[in-house]
């Protein structure tokens, strides 16, 4: 059956993957011509703000699943049952806390950017925050039960009840949108939509999974022992917050809304970037806690952490080449009317945030292993002195360039802190072996040169912002692209994630006739 949901799981990954993107592409032109530039700043400037509250879950999340594996692998259902209610007892308490700290915000939102937002922007602004606050407390006891839920490796439920929370939030979202309760009601909607689904998620633990609660007995040695697990885990939170909230943030206190919105365009993009390597990535994360639990071999390891990073790179370079060589004129129509005079920023933005990024999203399982060997630390150490780095460069930068020079201070970061010294790290510490992995990869370039002239051709010779030579330029590319690492760059294991499920599917429609 695990099997079986792991193929699921994958699946249903990019299944989902395609969804998602689809429904972005629809929703978000949308969203940005049904709010004003204003109303679409002031959301950008609430959600990076209260997003910081998501730091106060202090990693315990990413180490459930660490010490579920450990005990399902011992056979210790009594200390699983401990660890859930601990878990759950733990993460209401930081609700509860997440709600004082969201207080002192939202009372002071007037101090914090008051110089450069109106009386009525403060006043909406206190609102939209006030809400997600909510949001963001009610999600940490309901995130247990999403961590059981992959450390069950139930992915169709999981994925099924993902892709419905994908379609209803937008849908909800454009109907309140178009009924007038602007910014307002859109984090209304997401919050009641994250809560439902949440619920929904913890009553099939339970009734499903027969997940059980145990309140007492809990291990000080287990409770210090994930303290400590996590504290590396939280500052790797601290810097992921800071390399994508510090931009818009800082263009709030030094620019206003206007920046901001322009930023949380370019960041809106990067975030549907970060989603493709994640939600390929994702289904590995318990079977490479297994891998370590029960062998620690590096070899194997370092085969996983490759075939899942070429599949990350293949389709993380279709999404990255393409908005090289398409980004503006799609920009230019995606982002509506009041952006037009902002497309090139938002194209360089966009640009300066996803290209470095690639490097680290397609080795997102290295950070799964380093986790379940307990070998995070130094990554923790090292992205929090890039993460001081980042908002010491970012300030003039800001103040100088706007968001350009917020993401050019961002970008520097990922390149040397995930590029050169986590490469190096992952190389000597982690025992995973990196020359190999970077030879895989390349073995991946000669298939996009084809597509890059093409998008050369297409950038030099070819009117883009004609929609229909856009579409047609989009459509065409992508063709080539898939048709150039089919047969260039592609090796028989990854084919065959595509072949044998058409298989499958052909030869169940077959027998049907």
């Amino acid at each position: 059956m695990k099997v079986n949901q792991l193929k699921a799981g994958v699946m249903l990954s990019y299944v989902t993957l395609l969804l998602s993107n689809l429904i972005n592409i629809l929703y978000t032109p949308l969203m940005l011509r049904l709010l004003s530039q204003s109303e679409y700043g002031l959301f950008s400037l609430a959600t990076t703000t209260i997003g910081y509250l998501g730091l106060l879950s202090f990693g315990f999340g990413s180490a459930y699943v660490r010490f579920y594996s450990m005990y399902k692998v011992g056979g210790e259902q009594e200390s699983i049952d401990k660890l859930n209610g601990m878990f759950i007892a733990i993460f209401t308490a930081l609700g509860a806390l997440a709600v004082a700290a969201g207080a002192v915000l939202v009372f002071n939102t007037g101090a914090i950017f008051g110089a450069n937002l109106t009386a009525l922007e403060i006043s909406q602004a206190k609102i939209l925050m006030a809400v997600l606050v909510l949001n963001v407390a009610t999600s940490f006891p309901l995130s247990v039960y999403t961590s059981y839920l992959t450390a069950n490796e139930r992915y169709l439920f999981q994925r099924t009840l993902n892709m419905v929370k994908m379609v209803a939030g937008p849908l909800l979202v454009i109907a309140v949108l178009l009924l007038g309760f602007k910014a307002v009601g859109m984090v209304v909607v997401t919050t009641a939509v994250n809560i439902i689904v949440g619920v929904i998620g913890a009553v099939h633990c339970h009734k499903k999974l027969g997940m059980r609660l145990r309140f007492s007995g809990f291990e000080k040695r287990v409770l210090k022992e994930l303290t400590i697990f996590s504290s590396f885990i939280f500052a790797n939170m601290i810097v992921d917050q800071v390399n994508w909230g510090v931009g818009t943030f800082l263009l709030g206190m030094f620019k206003g809304t206007a920046a901001s919105a322009v930023f949380g365009v370019a960041t809106r993009l990067n975030s549907f970037y970060l989603s493709f390597a994640a939600t390929i990535s994702s289904v590995f994360i318990p079977r490479v806690n297994r891998l370590v639990a029960q062998r620690d071999d590096k070899r194997e390891l370092t085969g996983l952490f490759t075939r899942v990073g070429r599949v990350q790179f293949i389709v993380s370079s279709l999404v990255c080449t393409g908005l090289v060589f398409f980004g503006r004129p799609f920009l230019y129509y995606f982002a509506g009317a009041e952006y037009r005079d902002s497309y090139a920023s938002i194209y360089i933005i966009s640009l300066l945030l996803i290209i470095p990024v690639t490097i680290p999203l397609i080795q997102n399982l290295g950070i799964e292993i380093q986790r379940a060997k307990n070998m995070h630390k130094f990554r923790s150490i090292l992205y929090l002195g890039i993460a001081v780095v980042n908002i010491v460069i970012s300030i003039p930068l800001c103040k100088a360039y706007g968001g350009v020079g917020c993401a050019v201070g961002t970008a520097i970061s990922l390149l040397v802190g995930n590029g050169i010294i986590m490469n190096i790290h992952y190389h000597k510490t982690t025992g995973l072996d990196m020359k190999h992995f970077w030879v895989q990869i390349l073995k991946l370039f000669p298939a996009l040169l084809l597509p890059a002239a093409l998008g050369v051709y297409a950038m030099l010779r070819v009117d883009l912002f004609q929609v229909r030579n856009l579409l047609l330029g989009i459509v065409v590319y992508a063709a080539v692209f898939c048709a150039s690492m089919w047969l260039l760059g592609m090796n028989a294991y990854e084919k065959d994630l595509i072949r044998k499920p058409i298989g499958k599917l052909v030869s169940k429609l077959r027998r049907a006739e």
